[in-house]
């Protein structure tokens, strides 16, 4: 039998909201690959891999995607003897408002899509050609 809805409308509502700071052994991290079987590996802001689990409550709710950004708690597997690293307790969904907590890493930092100008010659789009008066 399925979840009721409302437990799966808790968990989505859950996601939205960013915590006011993370706990110790919480940090954010950014999703690389899909591992399968509910194993996403991760980069850590330092640039280190990591192997982790996706909790429970969110399996089969809240599908995750190569360069979303997660919770990760590396604590709670401690006790575990396995190759995994730690576990997704949260989905980072309202990127914006992460974003503007004091615990986001510099790291993560959004990039321009665009380039920045350089000190190159000025660029010609959206200028039209120039005009025939100069042979005058």
């Amino acid at each position: 039998m399925p979840r009721p809805k409302r437990d799966l409308l808790a968990t989505v509502e859950h996601t939205l909201i960013p915590p006011e700071s993370l706990s110790d052994g919480e940090v954010i991290a950014r999703i690389v690959k899909a591992a399968g079987n509910n194993l996403y590996k991760a980069e850590l802001p330092g640039g280190k891999p990591v192997l982790v689990e996706l909790a429970e409550k969110f399996r089969s709710t809240i599908w995750i995607k190569r360069g979303s950004y997660v919770v990760v708690d590396t604590t709670a597997l401690a006790e575990r003897r396995n190759k995994l690293d730690g576990e997704i307790v949260n989905i980072v969904r309202d990127e914006k408002e992460w974003r503007k907590m004091r615990y986001w890493p510099k790291e993560f930092a959004k990039k321009s899509t665009y380039p920045e100008d350089s000190d190159d010659e000025e660029s010609t789009v959206g200028k039209l050609p120039p005009t025939d008066s100069d042979e005058d």
